[in-house]
């Protein structure tokens, strides 16, 4: 074998090992973001927003990045919180217990920090969802870095959080973050999620027909006032999880045929559309403003505060168990990257305020700090932990 044949097979299984990686989704993620930020405020600002705002078939390249790429991201999320509920691990309700409690604790703080801060403003007080997210693959990618010393219950804790805080952060886009209802679309969206009702209950395997009336559900939900992501969450509900032991089931197709392009694309693509801020418009008094000091220390504190805290309630009280071959300093560490709000938070940000830039802005700034944060102590915290252990 020649020296050349030999370069590429090492490049090549460089780059495979690289995909692979746990971590891999997520420094993708830092790059796209840290791409768009670096743009942002370079010479090429204006060709950014011009392209953002450039409009395909009605709406702007943005709004489709955020209502349709992210329909498919939580179609993706729909499909863990099914298996997860059904046959993973938040099958019983001891499983669910811990996690649980930590995904309530980093809600409800963080939003009451963000409320603490932002008081005195209607319009501000909107984003009080903002800090209640999880970046699960931000979260997990950190964690991921830290290697194969980290105790395998500490992942599944920290995956099972991230899934039940998905599931609240759906409930909040559904209940808070909806505008004019249109009652007539609406039925529409009925009568598709009827026909997937049926589809499912008579046995119907093949994917392509809930695909199809998936695309329905999407545009009648896009019309209807109620923001289109969700209509990947309740199409994900109908998706069937039954099969033989010989192959997979439909839901397990569906969710590892997206997996790599939620992954490795739409998550980027939604990066680089949505992290980019211009601070050379920003003064120091509109940087240290209630909005984003809120949202930064509700992902910073608020979520070391109510993880750690709420989980420790509840494994003191004996409602729950700390995660096997881990202690305390390690559930703190992960409380930590709990605070890793990126894609979630950001998301949020552009539904609390649709119709003002400067606070999306200031939201993209609290965002970033507060997640950087968490992340350099999580994995602090977690490194340190892990060196006692030795």
């Amino acid at each position: 074998m020649t020296q050349h044949n030999k370069g590429k097979r090492v490049k090549a299984s460089v780059l495979t090992a690289f995909i692979t990686s746990p971590a891999a989704g997520g420094i993708i993620l830092i790059l796209a973001s840290a791409a768009a930020i670096i743009i942002a405020n370079s010479s090429l600002q204006q060709d950014y927003t011009a392209l953002l705002a450039h409009k395909l078939a009605g709406m702007s390249v943005e709004h489709w990045v955020n209502d349709a790429l992210m329909a498919i991201f939580f179609l993706l999320v729909g499909l863990e919180i099914k298996r997860e509920l059904l046959a993973g691990e938040l099958s019983t309700w001891s499983q669910r217990a811990l996690p649980g409690f930590a995904a309530l604790g980093g809600m409800i703080v963080p939003a009451l920090i963000y409320l603490f801060f932002n008081r005195g403003s209607a319009e501000a007080m909107a984003g009080w969802a903002i800090p209640a997210a999880t970046d699960i693959a931000f979260a997990l990618g950190v964690l991921a870095l830290l290697g194969s010393r980290v105790p395998v219950s500490l992942k599944i804790f920290l995956s099972a959080l991230a899934i039940l805080d998905d599931m609240g952060a759906v409930a909040i886009i559904a209940l808070f973050y909806t505008s004019h209802i249109s009652f007539v679309m609406l039925a529409a969206a009925a009568l598709t999620l009827v026909a997937l009702f049926v589809m499912n209950r008579a046995g119907i395997k093949t994917l392509w027909p809930y695909l199809l009336v998936g695309c329905a559900l999407w545009f009648f939900m896009l019309q209807s006032g109620v923001h289109a992501t969700i209509a990947g969450v309740l199409l994900a509900l109908f998706v069937p999880l039954g099969a033989d032991d010989t192959q997979e089931s439909p839901l397990e197709r569906l969710e590892h045929g997206l997996s790599p392009w939620v992954t490795f694309l739409i998550l980027p693509i939604f990066g680089f559309a949505n992290a980019g801020v211009s601070l050379s418009g920003l003064t120091a008094e509109e940087i240290l403003s209630p909005v984003p000091v809120g949202v930064a220390l509700g992902l910073f504190i608020g979520k070391q505060v109510g993880v750690f805290g709420l989980s420790l309630l509840a494994i003191r009280t004996g409602l729950a168990r700390l995660p096997e071959s881990s202690s305390w300093m390690q559930l703190y560490g992960v409380s930590a990257l709990c605070g890793i709000g990126f894609t979630m938070s950001l998301f949020i940000g552009n539904l609390a305020f649709p119709t003002s830039p400067l606070l999306v802005d200031e939201v993209k700034i609290g965002v970033l700090a507060g997640s950087i944060l968490s992340a350099i102590v999580g994995m602090v915290v977690l490194r340190l932990s892990l060196q006692r252990q030795r």
